[in-house]
């Protein structure tokens, strides 16, 4: 008989698997996105996408979420159906500005054709950050961290501290492409009159990953 607390398809889980396939759930979620290159995520990111591909899909459709399974980059996402969808958390308008400076770095260097993970150090994005709202005064950079770790705690960016380094702008900051898909515009121009919302006159924010956390 199964257990009533579970989804049908539990049934048909093998018990060694049960509690990876809570934590994949739970990260995806939770968080919006479970990345897979190393560690614990790894083999979590190896069950999901070997096993159980079709049971988290079925899993998440009704609540207007889509998988997605990224080998290239080793993650699987919960991506937002925004047409039906009711678990979006929103960002700031602080939060909203530094995401649309995040996604034209990104779609810069894609342009080029590269293929390598896109990172940028903190003063690098400060400076875009001053360059593309120049009516806007850019984050402080005590303020400019509180920003990435929420983008962190979503999985949209990763951090790392080079050796030695002592400033804040020393951080370096990969840009995940959970990231753009978010934010799935078309084309820079799109990007761009988005951005144009938050020039003196803000406008609303845009959505983000799935969130319970505030």
């Amino acid at each position: 008989m199964s257990d009533p607390h579970w989804p049908r398809f539990w049934s048909d889980v093998p018990e060694e698997d049960r509690d990876p396939l809570r934590e994949i759930l739970a990260e995806l979620l939770g968080r919006g996105t479970l990345l897979g290159s190393s560690g614990s995520g790894r083999d979590l990111f190896l069950t999901a996408r070997d096993h159980y591909q079709d049971h988290l899909k079925d899993y998440l459709a009704p609540l207007g979420l889509e998988l997605i399974v990224d080998d290239d980059f080793s993650l699987l996402q919960a991506r937002p159906r925004p047409e039906s969808c009711h678990l979006l958390s929103q960002f700031t308008k602080d939060e909203t500005l530094l995401v649309l400076v995040l996604w034209q770095i990104w779609d810069d260097q894609r342009t080029t054709g590269s293929s390598d993970a896109v990172v940028v150090s903190a003063d690098e994005l400060w400076a875009k950050f001053r360059d593309t709202f120049n009516q806007i005064d850019p984050p402080e950079k005590t303020h400019l961290d509180g920003l990435l770790s929420r983008l962190k705690r979503h999985r949209l960016i990763r951090t790392h501290k080079p050796e030695g380094a002592s400033q804040l702008g020393e951080l370096l900051i990969e840009i995940l492409p959970s990231l753009p898909r978010v934010i799935p515009f078309d084309s820079l121009e799109s990007c761009l009159s988005r951005a144009a919302l938050y020039e003196p006159d803000a406008a609303a924010p845009v959505t983000e990953t799935p969130s319970t956390d505030d």
